[in-house]
């Protein structure tokens, strides 16, 4: 007990200094809001009061601040600011410790109030908007993008509320790509194991519980110590390794043997729980942790803002029932599919041995999903063609069993091993592409005349003075930017990639702007100075930088997403200039 206490400390310790560097000797700079407090209230004169509470040791900009909206007539006077030589705008007049404007009675409607500041240290902020409502006396959130959206609301909602909204978030996104794979893992648990429905859903409660608590921890540890641990868990041997689990999983699913403990562990088992039947709750847990680290959803608005909320507030406690609610909606469709749908399942025979054998591809195909970070994408492909063939000779194997249903065993057997043998093919010769595999072998005339289409389109940066740099040549000559958070083991920056920056009217309508691909797929400082200049969560993300060098943040793009809707939100950004 003594070496598991020390084992414990010495993690949380590991864990603590994750994201930071003892010996770094950088300022510590506060966020924006904090640097500079704005408000503004409607005076019983009529007036509307502007008030920016600055903190010592940063100041505001006099010729940044902008109230668009406001007729000129309207505009209040300037107060005389302190004189101050800034290396890159020259000699300036700016603003400390506070700012006071009084904007006159009779000014309606909503107007845009601009402003940027910067801190002695070093550190200049993008610049800022604020829409106030000149008829009331709370300024409103300038457009705020879904996870802004939802970490406000978190600050102001009742705990009660959020855990309500976010177990109704979780059920959404139980039905994404990215939480699919959890699928055949807990089906395979319940009915590969010939669990009766009540013992089904003690294994699949066990399982979702402990999915639940393992993302919930993780989500806290991410935005409490600033780690990327998306990154920390796509280690090969990681990978390579818990996908060695699962293809041990699937063997005795096809019989190959039975997953059994020593005779004397198992008889004191057996005494005990002599009447339970199919699986153990232990085993379930690990598998639901197992889940939770690997095979959980991406990046996603709903995450992004729980994250947002937990590094805003520090409040551990609250974000993490916020997260740990919406692992349960998560996992609660998937515990009713295999608890309630096991009912109507038939009864032990040769249709158990055949969902068993089903089952049992899922188990590899998990394993395969989990090495694609790792692998080659054209290596990567052709396994997935080497299992469809396994799973069409199999499918043919087992028509012979059942009389008139063998035409569907026979059909299916001819599908998969035809596009199986595309696989193959496709990635013989270098195919990238899941659903085009032979697209590789077509030629063209004109391919060095078209424009350059996905990655080859972006200029790539993994370190934050190479950003600065392309920054401030964007701002120099006037032109947007968009950052692209990537990372090699982000799946869904990879679908991004061939689904959305492949298609050439994606390019074209982005010929004008400038694309910067930040690439964090190592965990280093770097990666983290990257993710929190802007307090990106993770990739993928999407970030509009306007030609004056602020970010658009109400248009930001947190995880993945269509051309469509790419398309649109570029366009709304557009027009919005």
């Amino acid at each position: 007990m003594r070496r598991l206490f020390l084992f414990f400390v010495l993690l949380i310790s590991s864990l603590a200094q994750a994201g930071t560097n003892p010996f770094e000797t950088k300022p510590e700079f506060l966020p924006v809001e904090k640097a500079f407090i704005f408000t503004s209230e409607r005076l019983e004169s009529g007036e509307t009061q502007l008030y920016w509470q600055i903190t010592d040791g940063y100041y505001l900009y006099q010729k940044r601040l902008k109230l668009d909206g406001l007729p000129t007539e309207q505009h209040p006077v300037l107060p005389e600011g302190e004189a101050h030589s800034d290396e890159f705008f020259g000699e300036q007049q700016v603003y400390r410790q506070g700012l006071e404007l009084k904007i006159p009675a009779g000014a309606s409607g909503q107007i845009k109030v601009g402003f940027q500041g910067c801190a002695d240290a070093g550190l200049c902020y993008p610049p800022q908007t604020q829409v106030v409502d000149l008829g009331g006396n709370v300024p409103i959130a300038a457009n705020e993008a879904p996870d802004q959206t939802l970490a406000s609301d978190l600050q102001q909602r009742a705990l009660g509320w959020s855990l309500l909204v976010f177990f109704g978030l979780g059920l959404l996104l139980a039905f994404t790509p990215c939480s699919l794979p959890m699928l055949p893992i807990l089906a395979g648990l319940v009915v590969g194991s010939g669990a009766t429905p009540k013992r089904g859903f003690a294994l699949a409660g066990s399982y979702v519980l402990s999915m639940a608590l393992v993302y919930a921890a993780m989500g806290v540890l991410a935005a409490l110590l600033g780690a990327n641990l998306q990154a920390l868990l796509q280690n090969p041997w990681l990978l390579g390794s818990f996908a060695a689990v699962f293809v041990l999983l699937a063997l005795p699913m096809f019989g190959f043997f039975e997953l059994q403990l020593p005779v004397a562990v198992r008889d004191r088992l057996e005494n005990v729980s002599r009447n339970q039947r199919g699986g153990s709750l232990v085993g379930a847990g690990a598998l639901g942790a197992l889940s939770g680290l690997l095979v959980g959803p991406c990046m996603t608005a709903p995450l992004a803002g729980a994250l947002l909320y937990i590094a805003q507030s520090g409040n551990a406690l609250h974000g993490g029932l916020i997260l740990f609610a919406m692992g349960i909606g998560i996992g609660v469709p998937l515990l009713l599919l295999v608890t309630i749908g096991n009912r109507f399942l038939p009864k032990p025979g040769a249709w158990m041995n055949l969902l068993k054998g089903i089952f049992g591809f899922l188990f590899l195909a998990t394993a395969l999903l989990m090495l694609r970070p790792v692998l080659d994408e054209s290596l990567w492909i052709g396994l997935c063609g080497v299992l469809l063939l396994s799973a069409a000779y199999s499918a043919w194997r087992q028509s012979s069993g059942f009389g008139r249903t063998a035409h569907v065993f026979g059909a299916s057997s001819l599908l998969l091993g035809l596009w199986g043998s595309l696989l193959v093919i496709g990635a013989a010769g270098g195919s990238d592409d899941l659903y085009q595999p032979l697209q590789v072998y077509r030629g063209s005339t004109t391919a060095s005349a078209a424009a350059p289409v996905g990655h080859e389109a972006f200029t790539t940066i993994n370190d934050p003075q190479a950003l600065q740099r392309e920054l401030d040549a964007a701002r120099a000559q006037g032109q947007w930017v968009l950052l692209d958070y990537y990372a090699d083991w982000c799946i869904s920056c990879k679908v991004m990639e061939k689904q959305v920056f492949g298609k050439a009217n994606v390019m074209q309508a982005l010929s004008d702007v400038r694309l910067l691909r930040l690439d964090v797929t190592a965990d280093n400082a770097a990666s983290r100075e990257l993710l929190g200049r802007y307090k990106v969560p993770g990739p993928p993300s999407f970030l509009w930088i306007g030609a004056d060098g602020g970010e658009r943040r109400s248009q930001r793009i947190t995880g993945e997403v269509d051309a469509d809707t790419f398309l649109q939100r570029w366009t709304t950004t557009r027009d919005a200039r």
